[in-house]
Formats: structure tokens, C-alpha cells, sequence
């Protein structure tokens, strides 16, 4: 993990909502290889802050960089073909389609090749969308229609799609929500895996604490809108405000999921 050379660099950003501070000052980065979380109760700012670097919603104040590049306000669409990628809390496929012709439809779309109608689109980058189902382990149901899958697998399709524009910053809102204990640890594993792979870096929020405290490189913790917290899983589970504003009070064992 390179710290020298941070993959997304976020400077004192700030965004109201009528006289409520979504966000108020949030300064951090990410490192190329790095899975960092960003955690706080509901109203922290944590979707305001997502949403801002994907380009959604723009600052009243403050900066985002990716690679040392101004992104601040740009358009989604122009921060994703930057190298920016984003899963959702409810995955979203293409029910009607199978699974590898979702990601030819990914690589496509991150190839600006949408409109290239004469060209038929079963027939491109279908080797390249069998070899990010390999690394997602969805390679065996390529053929399989996107509708018939379990929900954790709509989630590494998702993931594989997600992939297509080979980032270098991946967002991942809740990556684990919806799925069991053990769907939670395979999912975050194998993040963990194409983080390393990769050389990626992975920001993402997570309720589920034994996700969070068991694979996390480092931890940002936001409330009311402000940083509250910074750090290794170990600090961050013993910085007595994290434990006031967020997590009850009290050191919350690796299982626990506020």
C-alpha cells in the first residue's frame, strides 16, 4: 500500500441542506491497494459524501481529487470513464439477460461503444467479460439469466460490472447488505482479494461490524456530518468518541453490527 501517493484525496468538504450540515469539513484519503471504511449512524453524511465524489450531488465547499486531478462537480458519467466505479446497496442487473451478457453490456458502455449499433453486441468483449466473471467467481454461471441468481451472486455480478471500466477507485455502498453471515465474509474476501490484485482502492460503507473490524486497512467514522475519527480498526473501536456518537457507548466486539 502506497500512502505517498493517494487514489482519491477528499479536502475539507462541506454541504448544507437548508441550515443542516450533511457534511461540514470532511478532509481524508485513500491509497492505491487500500479497502478503507466509512462508518457512522444514519444522518453521519456518508451517502452525501458518496454521492459527491461520484459526482451526484455537488459541495457548497471543499475539494475531491482522484490521482491529483480536480474532480470536484463533475458529471457522473465523466468521473466513472476517470476510473471511478460504484456498486449500490440494492444491486441492480439486467434480469433479462444472462450473466455474462450484463458485463459485455459494462464493458461496452465504459468503452463508449454503445451506439456502435452495426456491430452486434453479443459478439463484443465477450472474452474479456468471461475473465472478470473469473476473478468475481461467476465464470460457471456466465450463461445463467441475471433473474435467476441468488441475491449474493447478483451482488459479484454487480461487482463484476462494476469492474468493467477497470478503476482505480471502486465505491461500494453496504457491499454485504441483504446476505448472511457467511455470503458477508466470502463477499468482503474477495473485495479484499481484487483490492490486492488490483492495486485498488476500495471505499465503502458497511453496518455489518464484523465486516467492518475484520477486513478494513482503516476506518473513517463520520457523525452529524463532521470526522470523528480516523484510523486503524483498533483505534477507531477504542477512541471513546467513536463510542459515545456511534456505537453506544460501549467497545463493540468484532461481531456486533449496530
Amino acid at each position: 500500500m502506497n500512502v505517498s501517493t493517494p487514489v482519491l484525496e477528499i479536502s475539507a468538504l462541506t454541504k448544507h441542506y437548508g441550515g443542516v450540515r450533511a457534511l461540514d469539513g470532511v478532509s481524508f484519503a485513500i491509497a492505491p491497494g487500500e479497502l478503507l471504511a466509512l462508518i457512522g449512524p444514519n444522518g453521519a453524511g456518508k451517502s452525501t459524501c458518496f454521492n459527491i465524489v461520484n459526482g451526484q450531488l455537488r459541495p457548497d465547499a471543499g475539494e475531491v481529487r482522484l490521482k491529483g486531478r480536480d474532480i470536484t462537480g463533475l458529471a457522473p458519467r465523466r468521473i466513472a470513464r476517470l476510473g471511478v466505479g460504484r456498486t449500490f446497496q440494492v444491486a441492480s442487473v439486467f434480469g433479462s439477460m444472462t450473466v455474462r451478457e450484463n458485463v459485455q453490456m459494462a464493458l461496452i458502455a465504459a468503452r463508449g461503444q454503445v451506439f456502435r449499433l452495426w456491430a452486434p453486441a453479443h459478439r463484443m468483449a465477450r472474452e474479456e467479460a468471461l475473465a472478470l466473471l473469473q476473478q468475481t467467481g461467476m465464470a460457471a454461471q456466465a450463461e445463467r439469466p441475471a433473474a435467476t441468481l441468488a441475491y449474493g451472486d447478483v451482488k459479484r455480478l454487480e461487482l463484476s460490472m462494476a469492474l468493467a471500466g477497470d478503476p482505480g477507485l471502486l465505491l461500494m455502498d453496504e457491499p454485504t447488505a441483504g446476505m448472511s453471515g457467511e455470503e458477508r465474509q466470502a463477499m468482503i474476501a474477495l473485495v479484499r482479494s481484487l483490492t490486492r490484485a488490483r492495486d485498488l482502492a476500495v471505499l465503502f460503507t458497511e453496518h455489518a461490524m464484523d465486516v467492518v473490524f475484520g477486513h478494513a486497512d482503516r476506518v473513517v467514522v463520520l457523525a452529524r456530518g463532521r470526522l470523528i475519527a480516523n484510523g486503524s480498526v483498533e483505534e477507531v473501536r477504542n477512541d471513546p468518541a467513536v463510542r459515545a456518537a456511534y456505537l453506544g457507548g460501549v467497545t463493540p466486539a468484532a461481531s456486533e453490527a449496530p
